[in-house]
């Protein structure tokens, strides 16, 4: 009986020191975020915009001590769409162009999420894509090119919605007459 009680104590003297550790790697991610990743993420974004082409902007997000975030925004605009509030006057409908986002989690840990394009009043507005949790030595230039390159994808396949998905992440989007008139289905 006492051998397996050294054992167990081994065990749990392992899982002690494993979590230990963790907390550890916590204090040390939130670190590298605030001293340099954070910034590194900002210049990286930008650098790959302006050399693709791409007109965004680059936002750092701190509300939140240790839950801080950058996004990389396609801004907003008119939609082209309008709503009648009044005899001869029309209310432009905003449509946000979309947004790849890095935000930081408890853990110190970097969460990467795309945010899809979204028209005010007009169907409902999708669920971030998450595209993955990196630890922050993770995250190098090629990350980022390769979350650039899924953002500007997502994009594509949201302008250029129709049915020939079959399925997919479009099937999700809650896009058409009956969504968007709040007309109960025939």
């Amino acid at each position: 009986m006492k051998m397996s009680m050294i054992k167990d104590l081994s065990n749990l003297q392992r899982k002690v020191e494993t979590y230990h550790e963790i907390l550890n790697n916590t204090i040390a991610y939130r670190n590298v975020w605030k001293d340099e990743l954070k910034a590194e993420i900002m210049l990286n974004l930008t650098e790959l915009a302006e050399k693709a082409g791409l007109n965004g902007t680059v936002e750092e997000r701190e509300e939140l001590v240790n839950l801080g975030g950058v996004i990389f925004s396609l801004g907003a605009e008119k939609s082209g769409m309008s709503h009648e509030v009044a005899e001869n006057i029309q209310r432009d409908m905003i449509k946000q162009n979309g947004s790849l986002i890095y935000q930081q989690l408890f853990n110190g840990k970097i969460m990467v999420l795309i945010n899809y394009p979204f028209i005010e009043n007009y169907g409902q507005q999708s669920q971030p894509k998450p595209v993955g949790i990196y630890r922050p030595e993770e995250l190098k230039k090629p990350f980022l090119v390769r979350h650039m390159e899924a953002f500007v994808q997502e994009m594509i396949n949201w302008e250029d919605y129709d049915d020939d998905d079959n399925g997919g992440a479009k099937a999700q989007q809650s896009i058409g007459f009956h969504a968007n008139f709040d007309t109960p289905p025939s």
